[in-house]
């Protein structure tokens, strides 16, 4: 369906604006001076200014990209309206007659992971502390997530899906885990890989956000990552892939559809251009940041040597 697709475009849409609602200390960077938790008033003591504000930020956040959801998915998911009784779908798994061959659960994951980092990002950049914003962040996105299959129970086109709500609560969990734990987020990343299909034939099929079929999920370990090994010359810039896609399901012609696996070797672009073109004045500035916060999220073509195994 996508859905989780439009999700995530919500969350990166919200995030430009986030320097304006967070004022003066909107310069925190993850990992590095976060804001300083505050201790809570005395009972019966009135709000203190600097909290009610940062509350109306949260609620902001929360509100801008529940709304953005919501009025997307009443023009494009639900305009066929809804059927008044709740219904649900037992989808599968990764099996080969389902849907998309799992890729859709796959996704589910990745863009719960994905949104929930973000939304972290963009809790610390109006003012919580890092517990908080990681609170809020992984809530919301999964709240989302799952309020969208909610009304997909209702509508007429969609049905609700257990097997998503699950695969959503991994995504959560797994952005949970490289949030918590430092090592973790240095040597995993989570992954989209988009390369448009050869057999897309139908209306849509060659929009990236939209089209399983030309996905690939990749959860990939960085040698960088591994302390003793970050400083080797070349062993530093590499990094070991294990992914999962499905070719031949819709929105594209349904011949031989089938379920892949795939194994790579590849290069780490963001200790390669930290190390290239990231120097100087432009080490650690907003363009690195910016740069390494996409690579985290976002493979790039054809930097990666890659094995399939069909099932």
């Amino acid at each position: 369906m996508g859905i989780a697709t439009r999700t995530i475009l919500a969350a990166a849409l919200l995030l430009p604006s986030i320097p304006v609602l967070a004022g003066p200390d909107a310069g925190a960077v993850h990992g590095e001076n976060p804001a300083t938790p505050s201790a809570p008033p005395p009972a019966g003591a009135p709000e203190e200014p600097a909290a009610r504000g940062l509350r109306w930020k949260n609620a902001a956040v929360i509100g801008g990209i529940a709304a953005t959801v919501g009025i997307y998915g009443a023009t494009n998911w639900w305009e066929d309206g809804f059927s008044g009784s709740f219904r649900t779908e037992n989808e599968g798994w990764f099996g080969q007659n389902t849907y998309e061959g799992g890729a859709d659960k796959a996704g589910h994951a990745y863009f719960t992971y994905t949104t929930a980092r973000l939304l972290t990002r963009a809790f610390e950049a109006v003012g919580n502390d890092p517990g908080r914003a990681l609170r809020l962040g992984t809530w919301t996105s999964l709240a989302v997530m799952t309020g969208v299959e909610v009304i997909d129970g209702f509508s007429n086109k969609y049905r609700f899906s257990m097997e998503d709500v699950v695969m959503n609560a991994a995504g959560a969990a797994f952005a949970v885990l490289t949030e918590v734990y430092p090592s973790a987020d240095a040597l995993l990343d989570f992954r989209l890989l988009y390369q448009k299909p050869d057999n897309a034939q139908q209306a849509g099929a060659t929009q990236p956000l939209s089209d399983y079929s030309g996905q690939t999920f990749l959860l990939v370990m960085k040698v960088d990552g591994v302390p003793r090994l970050r400083e080797v010359p070349v062993v530093r810039y590499l990094e070991f892939e294990i992914g999962y896609n499905a070719r031949g399901y819709e929105p594209n012609d349904g011949t031989d559809p089938e379920r892949r696996i795939c194994f790579g070797i590849g290069i780490n672009l963001s200790r390669l251009l930290s190390d290239t073109v990231f120097r100087g004045d432009l080490k650690g500035g907003k363009i690195q940041r910016g740069t390494d916060t996409v690579l985290e999220y976002l493979e790039v073509p054809w930097t990666a040597a890659r094995t399939y195994r069909t099932f």
